[in-house]
């Protein structure tokens, strides 16, 4: 089974003033679910209240990240499951649920890390 990556940026959760109750509620559901279903891996989101910064290989450190890169920050999701079918499933769960398209990748897991 591949694990899979489904994500959104924080500027694709557009939710309507009052919703956004609603919105943690459904999303939390499907995460439940997935849980249930023992496909659920981890997720969360970028806190977006602490900057990055960017450490080099000789441990100095500067603030911010890559100056070239796209801001990384939203929500993530990963979840095992046996075909690219079953992760499209899920996500459009999670898009329901979030209100706003989700990004789906495989997410290129090195089983070592467990060690």
């Amino acid at each position: 089974m591949a694990k899979y990556l489904i994500s959104f940026p924080s500027a694709a959760m557009v939710v309507p003033k009052g919703e956004l109750e609603a919105v943690g509620h459904d999303a939390h559901a499907v995460i439940e679910e997935a849980k249930a279903a023992g496909v659920y891996v981890f997720g969360g989101g970028i806190d977006e209240g602490v900057p990055p910064v960017l450490v080099a290989a000789d441990g100095a450190v500067a603030e911010g990240g890559y100056p070239w890169a796209p801001t990384l920050d939203g929500g993530f999701t990963v979840l095992e499951l046996p075909s690219r079918v079953e992760a499209v499933a899920w996500a459009a769960r999670l898009a329901k649920a979030c209100r706003c398209d989700q990004e789906l990748r495989v997410f290129g897991f090195d089983p070592r890390s467990l060690a």
